[in-house]
């Protein structure tokens, strides 16, 4: 069985993070298990100098993971980035459904958020028309060929997803 993905996207500063975050708490007090991706376009580091796997790392290793009774993090280095698809095959097998932030150029269903503060054009319904959108949750009405969902109602969000996804 392949895990449902979902991915989340907006311009920058629209609230992508919290509101993933408001989601993920909810799906879990729904007893779902979780995967979060999020894609960074900068290059992010999760070592820190002078720590042992930092080190590890500096001496050439091309995959370093460090455990703990509580959790795990691998640090993988890659020639060039791997997609989407191999990432999800690798990291999220033992999930009931995988959230992304941002990938906004891949085919995966994906969520608009749109913020009246912001008043920007939609990525997904602006100059070019994504048909991977499958909703818009917006905090104010628009005139959409894809549901439009209440940015506040994070309850409704998650029976939506539950419906597309889970069932």
């Amino acid at each position: 069985m392949t895990v449902p993905v979902l991915s989340f996207v907006a311009k920058s500063g629209t609230g992508k993070t919290t509101l993933v975050e408001k989601l993920i708490r909810e799906m879990k007090s729904r007893g779902y298990k979780v995967g979060a991706l999020k894609h960074d376009a900068h290059r992010f580091e999760i070592d820190h100098e002078g720590k042992d796997s930092w080190r590890f790392a500096q001496a050439g290793a091309d995959t370093t993971v460090i455990t703990s009774p509580e959790k795990m993090a691998m640090v993988k280095r890659y020639a060039v980035e791997p997609t989407i698809e191999e990432t999800l095959a690798s990291c999220f097998t033992d999930v009931d459904i995988v959230l992304t932030e941002g990938f906004k150029r891949s085919s995966l269903p994906k969520i608009e958020i749109h913020r009246r503060e912001c008043r920007r054009e939609l990525l997904c319904r602006g100059e070019s028309h994504d048909p991977s959108l499958i909703a818009v949750i917006s905090d104010e009405p628009l005139a959409l060929d894809v549901p439009l969902l209440n940015l506040d109602d994070i309850a409704a969000l998650a029976d939506f997803v539950e419906a597309r996804f889970l069932r």
